[in-house]
């Protein structure tokens, strides 16, 4: 299939040693699963389309890139996934995806336009916002949408949101929250609906540009990847700077003028957009040593080798997920650490729902922290 061999061709496929490496790195693989990044590999050398497409097993993918990291034949796999996923979702292959399917839903939703949304109603009159011009555009991404849809796990991904906000009022910035901004298509793509996610990219990329923002900020990982890579295409002329919050905070806050008020120990979750997808370690790392009383202690596989939250397409949700959680939050634990310390939204949802587990619950219990959360804690303790 022509289809077939360009996706091969484009992605390293062909160059495979069929080595073994990819499965034997796969968090997937490695929990048991009956899972092989290396049989997809090969099944496209080969065209064998209905052998990829028929089964669903390619959902299970957590596009983490541990394999892409490690193989030596520099095979991009999780990049060959994406393809073979649009061409699953084009024949009406879906995935199972958790929750009912709910929250694509919504961003289909989005992506058609005309749905008046509620974005805004989670600012506070302390928050200076403008809802249309400015230098800095801050992206919230979905955080209002999972903070609602997981009410029952008591999470609060809005509070990373909030303080991003605030530190950057902090730093005399009047960022732009938009009304209209929609889902940035993240997950609509990587489960295979270019279409929508096509639709998503353009009203966004329009948005920030008639905004007049030079810069764009976010906390969230997934969106950060989506705007620096997959929306690259879709720019007219110059983009802004796009920057995770953490990156804006280490630029501008190279020694954070704070007073220590008590001592902390915390550990940080890599996210693997932000990691492995754009080889953002060192920021999130520098804004954490640079607040005083604040003690970093690294997992036992961190940075490059540092473990998935698993489920950050919201496309697959099973024991072997569940188990790549609880072993992270077990690895988190072990470093003596009082809180997980996150960059984005997603493992804070995916962590909160390991630790609902009535087995391992009180196990596996550790504060969830976002970033800018744990910045702002020290510059209030300190007024």
């Amino acid at each position: 299939m022509p289809e077939l061999a360009e996706a091969a061709g484009t992605t390293r496929a062909w160059a495979c040693y069929d080595c073994g490496k990819c499965t034997a790195t796969c968090p997937i693989s490695r929990s048991g699963a009956d899972y092989s990044p290396r049989r997809h590999v090969l099944a496209a050398n080969l065209g064998q389309r209905e052998r990829i497409l028929g089964n669903g097993a390619l959902f299970s993918c957590l596009t983490c890139s541990l394999c892409d990291q490690r193989c030596p034949a520099e095979v991009r796999y999780t990049e060959l996934v994406q393809k073979l996923r649009e061409m699953s979702y084009r024949e009406g292959v879906d995935p199972e995806c958790p929750h009912g399917g709910a929250l694509q839903s919504v961003m289909r939703m989005m992506a058609r336009g005309n749905t008046q949304q509620h974005r805004l109603d989670w600012l506070s009159d302390d928050l200076k916002t403008d809802p249309a011009k400015g230098e800095v555009f801050y992206w919230t991404g979905c955080t209002m949408y999972y903070d609602a849809f997981f009410t029952e796990l008591k999470v609060s991904t809005l509070g990373g949101t909030r303080a991003a906000v605030k530190l950057l009022n902090r730093e005399g910035m009047t960022p732009v929250v938009s009304p209209e901004e929609r889902c940035c298509g993240h997950d609509l793509l990587w489960n295979g609906d270019r279409a929508s996610f096509e639709l998503l990219a353009r009203h966004n990329v329009k948005l920030v540009a008639d905004s007049g923002a030079d810069t764009l900020v976010t906390s969230c990982a997934e969106c950060l990847r989506t705007w620096k890579l997959d929306y690259a295409p879709f720019f007219e002329g110059k983009p802004p700077l796009i920057l995770h919050i953490t990156e804006y905070l280490a630029q501008h806050w190279p020694e954070l003028s704070l007073k220590a008020n008590g001592s902390r120990k915390v550990t940080f979750q890599d996210p693997c957009r932000l990691g492995r997808h754009l080889g953002i370690y060192d920021a999130p790392r520098q804004v954490l040593r640079a607040v005083p009383g604040v003690e970093l202690k690294e997992m036992r596989r961190s940075g490059s080798s540092a473990m998935c939250c698993a489920g950050g397409t919201w496309s697959n949700c099973d024991r072997f997920a569940k188990q790549i959680q609880v072993d992270r939050l077990r690895e988190a634990g072990a470093t003596g650490a009082e809180a997980l310390v996150t960059a984005c939204p997603k493992c804070q949802v995916h962590f909160r729902c390991a630790m609902k587990d009535p087995h391992l619950g009180e196990e596996l219990e550790i504060e969830l922290r976002d970033v800018a959360e744990v910045v702002l804690d020290t510059l209030e303790e300190a007024e």
